[in-house]
């Protein structure tokens, strides 16, 4: 075997195991936890803290409120914490509080950043247990419910991640990234929480005991994705992630590829910044249980520089005469490309089936839209994640603060 040949057959056969191994994880999954989980867990009278940071809100933070404030569970407070905006976010979140009791609000001074507003949350709230969700996330009623059963069911449960459906779906992108939240991101989370650890809780929607928190610090400020490290934070100090995908949280994407390259590199950046600070501690047994996840990140890592290689091979090929051992002579998939292309569909196929509960049963057609995913996304990955590496490795640990993201056109399909 060529050297080439070597390059393209782990540039194969990783997406394929990868692939695999969510699908079979996934339905492990499915049919244990999710198949005949229909009914409302029972209400507890255990109170819950709804932390909503907000930053340049203005246009988005009633309806937050408004869908918090709506939740069905028998006692809950809703903690809006204002990070220093500089819109009327301050403004509306006062008039609001005077509306409604159960409605708390937190002004800083000046923007501290996503993490220091959910600790300062987390400080003044009432209750041991934390519901986090974004200034710019719509919860569903009985999402808290479905957070607070696992939160108080398991004891060694430090923190529960719930499921974000896209509302946006205007455009191409929003399209697809309604099939991506389906078919890569829910059924990873799914896989994960089979065989061990979660690499990351949704950072829209995520619920925590303050327990856990306070016994890992809280929120890093440095980190730039700080739902990625506190997850890791966490599950070190040998807490459990469960993924709970009846907690439903809608959001709005970014619609343009300018708003979604600057949010992909981000998580990749925040990926990588985790293998950078915890890999080196995985060496201990006692960590054992974090190396499915740190191994799938690495290699996620390896396999965007080694496509960038490949097609760097391919264009100098033009200009400099390479070995023979060195020559692409085509990007073309070949045979092993239909392979991928099949189980891409079969992945695809089984994730959106799984969720199509939780989608008003529209399987079919994000089915169509779904299957043009790899031609986009995996390049849109390589290239986000061969940025990223040289901006995690080389950050300075600056406090981490926030802009507004991309959250699309916001019309109606």
């Amino acid at each position: 075997m060529s050297t080439v040949e070597a390059l393209f057959f782990f540039a194969f056969l990783y997406p394929l195991v990868m692939a695999w191994t969510w699908m079979i994880g996934g339905i492990w999954f499915f049919f244990k936890y999710e198949f005949r989980d229909r009914s409302l867990p029972v209400p507890s009278q255990e109170g819950a803290s709804i932390i909503i940071p907000c930053f340049n809100e203005d246009e988005q933070v009633r309806e937050t409120i408004r869908y918090a404030l709506q939740t069905q569970y028998p006692n809950f407070e809703v903690i809006a914490v204002n990070d220093g905006s500089s819109d009327r976010t301050a403004e509306i979140l006062d008039e609001l509080a005077e509306q409604h009791e159960r409605l708390r609000v937190v002004h800083l001074a000046n923007n501290q950043g996503k993490a220091f507003a959910l600790k300062s949350g987390a400080m003044v709230s009432q209750y041991e247990y934390l519901i986090c969700i974004d200034g710019d996330a719509l919860l569903h009623p009985h999402a808290v419910l479905w957070m607070m059963h696992h939160l108080l069911n398991f004891r060694v449960v430090g923190a529960v991640t719930g499921n974000p459906r896209i509302i946006n779906r205007s455009s191409i992108l929003g399209k697809l990234q309604v099939g991506e939240f389906s078919s890569i991101i829910g059924l990873i989370k799914r896989a994960q929480r089979t065989y061990g650890q979660i690499f990351t809780v949704s950072g829209v929607i995520a619920g925590f005991r303050k327990t856990a928190l306070a016994q890992v610090g809280f929120w890093s400020p440095d980190k730039i994705t700080e739902d990625i490290d506190i997850s890791w934070k966490i599950q070190m100090e040998k807490w459990k992630i469960h993924y709970v995908p009846h907690a439903l949280c809608y959001i709005y994407m970014p619609e343009t590829f300018t708003g979604l390259w600057k949010q992909r590199v981000r998580w990749a950046q925040g990926g990588v910044e985790v293998l950078k600070t915890y890999l080196p501690k995985l060496f201990k047994l006692k960590y054992l249980g974090m190396w499915p996840v740190a191994i799938e990140c690495l290699l996620s890592v390896i396999w965007s520089y080694l496509i960038l290689f490949i097609v760097f091979l391919f264009i100098s090929g033009f200009l400099i005469d390479y070995p023979t051992a060195l020559q692409v002579h085509s990007l073309m998939p070949q045979w092993y490309g239909v392979i991928l292309a099949m189980t891409c569909l079969i992945q695809f196929f089984i994730s959106l089936w799984i969720d199509k509960r939780y989608d008003h049963q529209r399987f079919f057609r994000n089915y169509f839209w779904v299957i043009w995913y790899p031609i986009f996304f995996w390049v849109l990955s390589v290239t986000t994640t061969v940025v990223a590496v040289p901006k995690a490795l080389f950050n300075r640990n600056k406090r981490a603060r926030w802009v507004s993201p991309d959250r699309g056109f916001k019309g109606e399909e």
